[in-house]
């Protein structure tokens, strides 16, 4: 480059061969012709794998927020920098997703071959038959693997049986973010961690190293340092807002912005950001930031949405209630919680409160009901546009856990752009908002959730 002299270069060579912070820099600064914007996180990143790499460290989780270099730092980089130091390493490299991780694959084929790292490690070059992204070998016998998380991973393995690194089992992200909270999703990714992806370690010494946001106290990374495995972890953990009250890296995302996502979105906050996941009660919702109204504001459009109990009421049990939640979006861009229809009744009872609702609502009105999986589903809704012909009706099936489909709702609700229409409903409302998703109820949450989605520009309907 044109502002370093032909020493100055040289000794630019020398030292990202040698360091791999240094690396990291320097193949970002040739490649992309700007300085990297780094923070001090980054190079703790850089020197806990620069100590995986010695021989330091054989189980590393690091935890830190989405989009903080992580991926191009723990996969992208690390995976090129090590290849360069040994070439015969063998890498096997998963996340959340099989495209996700075949594309970090082909990342680093494309280092490896540029003119940039060329010029640092000489003697590495690719096999002619490596143009697979998801599957590449150097000609010193290197391998390169990438698999998304559940699946084969039949014929290859990670390390080399020696002394010195040998290469790695990397995981990036395992768990996709709108289902972590499915315990049979999550506990899926933990089975096959334990019964395929570990068992892919050619040697007792081959390091480990799992890099992910937090999403939920029982994922991967916490299973793994609760000892889930039977192995000592190293936890390198990143909260975006520190104990000190700084931000990790102010220039993505300033202190006042991570209070802002704090209050709009804590649940989320606590996991993704903190790396603190929780169980959620009470943090999900903060119903006190509501303001209250007297009035509708002209202009408005509106959505109902129904959440439709189960359970056919028993006498002395306390069932589910069938809830039409009717919320309203303004002229402005804000939201307001115009009604709310909670009854038990027989399937017959529910769906003469449906029509009744719908008659009373009009026709500008969208309705908006759940449709449950397979042919039922199909029925369900056929029955119901018999019932709501000449309404303006529409059905979609659920999408991810309460949790999941109430985040966007609360969000809102959280930073005030969620009024609500003064009414003798709204104390009912907002205690069960208060304890979300810890209530003994949470139909009120799931039917506002299903109608501000719908308002919001939200799901898909099939009719």
């Amino acid at each position: 480059m044109s502002q370093f002299t032909a020493a100055e270069l040289e000794a630019a060579k020398i030292s990202a061969r040698e360091d791999f912070y240094f690396f990291c820099r320097w193949m970002f600064l040739r490649q992309r012709k700007y300085q990297w914007m780094r923070a001090p996180h980054h190079k703790i990143i850089c020197d806990a794998l620069m100590r995986v790499f010695n021989g330091e460290i054989k189980r590393l989780i690091v935890n830190i927020p989405p989009r903080y270099s992580k991926t191009q730092i723990a996969v992208v980089y690390f995976i090129a920098w090590a290849l360069g130091k040994a070439p015969d390493s063998e890498f096997i490299h998963t996340c959340y997703s099989s495209v996700l991780a075949s594309n970090n694959s082909g990342q680093i084929r494309e280092i490896v071959r540029s003119v940039e790292y060329q010029e640092i490690f000489p003697r590495v070059a690719l096999r002619d038959d490596s143009q697979a992204k998801n599957e590449w070998r150097t000609t010193d016998g290197g391998v390169m693997y990438a698999v998304g998380s559940g699946g084969t991973i039949t014929g290859f393995g990670a390390g080399k049986v020696r002394k010195g690194f040998g290469g790695a089992i990397v995981i990036d992200d395992p768990h996709k973010a709108d289902e972590a909270r499915s315990d049979v999703v999550r506990s899926s990714v933990i089975e096959w961690f334990q019964n395929t992806l570990e068992s892919r370690c050619n040697s007792p010494h081959t390091p480990i190293i799992c890099i992910m946001q937090r999403l939920h106290e029982k994922d991967l990374a916490g299973w793994l340092a609760d000892g889930g495995n039977g192995e000592e972890w190293e936890v390198i953990k990143l909260p975006a807002l520190r104990e000190d009250g700084t931000a990790l890296w102010p220039e993505k995302h300033s202190v006042e912005r991570l209070k802002q996502m704090q209050r709009a979105s804590p649940y989320t906050f606590a996991g993704q950001y903190q790396q603190e996941p929780s169980p959620g009660e009470g943090n999900i919702f903060r119903p006190d930031s509501i303001p209250i109204i007297n009035a509708i504001p002209h202009g408005t459009t509106f959505v109902r949405g129904w959440d439709l109990a189960a359970t056919v009421p028993v006498p002395g049990k306390d069932p589910d209630y069938t809830v039409g939640f009717k919320i309203g979006k303004l002229l402005d861009g804000r939201f307001v919680i115009a009604d709310i229809v909670r009854l038990r009744g027989l399937p017959h009872e529910v769906e003469a409160a449906i029509l009744n609702t719908a008659c009373r609502d009009g026709f500008d009105v969208k309705i908006s009901l759940p449709q449950d999986p397979g042919q039922a589903g199909k029925s369900q809704v056929a029955s119901f546009a018999r019932l709501l012909a000449g309404f303006n009706f529409g059905s979609s099936p659920e999408s991810g856990d309460k949790v999941t489909r109430a985040e966007s709702f609360a969000a809102q609700c959280n930073v005030g752009n969620v009024l609500m229409l003064k009414a003798p409903w709204n104390d009912e409302l907002i205690s069960e908002m208060r304890v979300f998703p810890n209530g003994a109820h949470d139909d009120q949450v799931d039917s506002g959730s299903r109608a501000f989605n719908e308002a919001a520009g939200g799901a898909q309907w099939a009719f």
